[in-house]
């Protein structure tokens, strides 16, 4: 019998389930085995989403454990048939996100890979930025590092203006603000930012505007879920 995969999206904002659309639990149901990013915040989640789901139910296994272990668990169960389900910690799995690698060997393993609709903080800034929709690239984080960083952005602005790209990134909570005051810093007057934070939040906000415009008023994202849209 030929496994399949089910790759889970959980929220952005755990005080915003209404994002997510009903039949996910019903896909859910379907799993015996769960790979999740973060077990503990997974379980929550699945009480959230269904006060009465037995969560022991599911054979569970951690993604941020031993990377050569988990990929041996998930081919073993891929191999015995089962239905598996993977669950990001925030979002869409696969997409800036650890389950990526387990994907690869479902593929690899000519398993049934069945992606299931969900908040992607890319996609929704993207959208919400007005910025261009019809070339972009997304970085990832960008380098700790201040020399590395500022080589990083340089080369993101550049990149932008020679294929009219919308370049995207993301940077850890507690890192925003330097993040932030690297891009003021470094980047020409009139490139245009975009700042999405909070997304799907009760205290929502995505505001695109020039570097020069955003100078005026810096705004405070410590430790707030921030994601960066950059066009030149």
């Amino acid at each position: 019998m030929t496994a399949q995969v089910y790759l889970i999206p959980t929220y952005l904002h755990e005080d915003n389930l209404q994002v997510l659309p009903a039949y996910l639990l019903e896909h859910i149901e379907q799993c015996t085995v769960l790979f999740a990013e973060n077990e503990r915040t997974a379980r929550r989640y699945l009480k959230q989403l269904k006060k009465e789901i037995v969560i022991d139910d599911f054979e569970w296994f951690g993604i941020q454990k031993d990377e050569e272990k988990v990929l041996q668990q998930f081919r073993q169960k891929l191999e015995e048939g089962k239905t598996i389900g993977i669950i990001s910690e925030a979002g869409c799995p696969g997409v800036a996100d650890p389950g990526q690698l387990l994907i690869a060997t479902a593929q690899d393993a000519g398993a049934r890979v069945i992606p299931l609709v969900g908040p992607s903080s890319i996609l929704l800034s993207l959208m919400a930025s007005g910025l261009n929709g019809q070339q972009f690239s997304f970085a990832g984080y960008l380098p700790i590092d201040n020399g590395q960083r500022i080589k990083a952005i340089k080369e993101l602005e550049t990149e932008s203006l020679r294929k009219n790209s919308t370049q995207i990134f993301i940077e850890t909570p507690y890192r925003n603000n330097q993040l932030l005051d690297s891009l003021l810093k470094q980047c020409q007057p009139q490139t245009r930012l975009c700042i999405a934070v909070d997304i799907t939040g009760t205290n929502e906000s995505i505001q695109t505007k020039t570097i020069q415009q955003w100078q005026q008023a810096i705004p405070d994202l410590h430790k707030r879920p921030a994601i960066f849209l950059l066009k030149r």
